[in-house]
């Protein structure tokens, strides 16, 4: 009797993991750690993991198992974008609706943006500053509430008073007022030091500084230096205490240098990046993160009347037609290359233009799906759960219609994605 007992058990356990089995049939599979793509694999996924790859295409022997068929498509790992804004949408009205807007309007908004991005293929980003919000929107993420991509959140960025990322630039006397740490704005070592804290009890994942002037920001210069390196070293060494690493918004080059010295792991932008900084990068093992989008999209806007502010038209036309250049540069000299977006400067859900804009520069298209997979998971410390498709890997799987390496342009149309083993669009 006893062991019937304990044949139904195993019997039931069985049939219970059988159950929760998907098998997946690529017609082709991107290895992103070799460079290669293979052909007639089958991935099996239980619950929200990889637990084997199989060679040719495998039948479930369970008639409760799952076969997805991809056989005419071409299967990757789902992508990670390391610069995007998850709270907002840049248009003509989004200086005002700072002033207008609720955290509630900024949260179902955001809803929306999550969800476009998942859909497009990005399985995981990281969130580059914001009210505060994207806190709230990762959390939901990660309960199921509401869909989207796994987030990694800075919060608030940092800035100095006056800076690009002063959340007040463009206010009233009557509402610029004198932020400080908490609000993330930064004078000293000393506030440096208490922001990072305050980001790190906020919930952050990671400290995003602006280490230049920027483009959208409502001051006179996009490419200024804004912190001291001290400033910054207390950032960074407060920051790697608490798990954190650094990212830093940056267009002028002694603003660059001053970062990277400072300890900071990526540089966002690089528009203006000279020849000694890309070494210093190399140097520090720095990574630069493009955003060509960004840079195409703000030259765009900049010649719609009205779009922009006045002082910020001259900065855009002048930023955006550099940064693709300084990219093609940066890859040449063997500067490290995250790939990174900026998208809520342009439309969620469009990040894949900048695979095009990333070969067109120079960079061959397997490389480019690798600094959107395998290098960024490793930035984010897991390179051993995401960006590859291998046993024991969480269940972020994708597909295209074609071979990106003949036509790269397919990245920007993603028929299948699956996260954490939940199908999200088929």
């Amino acid at each position: 009797m006893k062991k019937i007992i304990v044949f139904l058990v195993a019997v039931f356990f069985l049939q219970n993991v059988l159950a929760q089995s998907t098998y997946i049939l690529c017609g082709k599979l991107v290895d992103t750690k070799s460079g290669k793509i293979e052909s007639k694999k089958t991935i099996l996924v239980q619950e929200n993991k990889i637990v084997q790859v199989f060679d040719g295409y495998i039948s479930p022997k369970s008639k409760t198992a799952k076969t997805i068929d991809l056989k005419d498509k071409v299967v990757m790992p789902g992508l990670i974008d390391m610069h995007v804004h998850v709270e907002l949408e840049f248009d003509a009205k989004t200086r005002l609706n700072k002033y207008i807007n609720d955290e509630a309007d900024i949260a179902f908004n955001a809803v929306g943006f999550a969800k476009s991005t998942l859909l497009n293929g990005f399985t995981t980003v990281r969130d580059l500053g914001g009210t505060g919000v994207n806190i709230s929107v990762r959390n939901a993420i990660n309960a199921g509430k509401i869909p989207g991509p796994r987030v990694f959140t800075a919060g608030k960025m940092l800035a100095t008073t006056g800076g690009h990322g002063d959340p007040t630039n463009g206010s009233s006397r009557k509402l610029i007022g004198d932020p400080g740490p908490k609000e993330g704005v930064v004078n000293s070592v000393e506030d440096a030091k208490k922001a990072v804290r305050q980001r790190y009890k906020n919930g952050a994942d990671c400290i995003k500084i602006t280490a230049t002037g920027g483009v959208l920001s409502v001051a006179k210069s996009g490419d200024n230096p804004q912190f001291t390196i001290a400033e910054i070293k207390a950032i960074c060494d407060t920051a790697k205490d608490y798990g954190m690493h650094v990212a830093a918004h940056a267009h002028g080059d002694k603003g660059m240098q001053r970062a990277i010295i400072g300890g900071v792991k990526t540089i966002e932008h690089g528009t203006y990046m000279s020849d000694e900084t890309m070494a210093l990068m190399k140097k520090y093992d720095a990574y630069l993160v493009p955003t060509i989008t960004a840079g195409k999209e703000v030259e765009e806007k900049a010649k719609v009347k009205g779009f922009y502010p006045d002082i910020v038209v001259p900065k855009a036309l002048a930023v955006g037609p550099q940064i693709q250049g300084t990219f093609a540069r940066a890859y040449k000299k063997g500067v490290g290359i995250a790939f990174g977006t900026d998208a809520g400067v342009f439309k969620h859900g469009n990040n894949g233009k900048e695979f095009g804009y990333m070969v067109e520069a120079g960079m061959p298209a397997m490389e480019t799906i690798q600094s959107a997979t395998i290098t960024n998971a490793k930035l984010l410390k897991m390179e051993n759960e995401i960006g590859q498709i291998q046993k024991g890997f969480y269940a972020d799987i994708i597909a295209v219609e074609d071979n990106p390496i003949q036509n790269i342009e397919t990245m920007e149309n993603v028929v299948f994605v699956m996260k954490n083993g939940v199908v999200y669009k088929k």
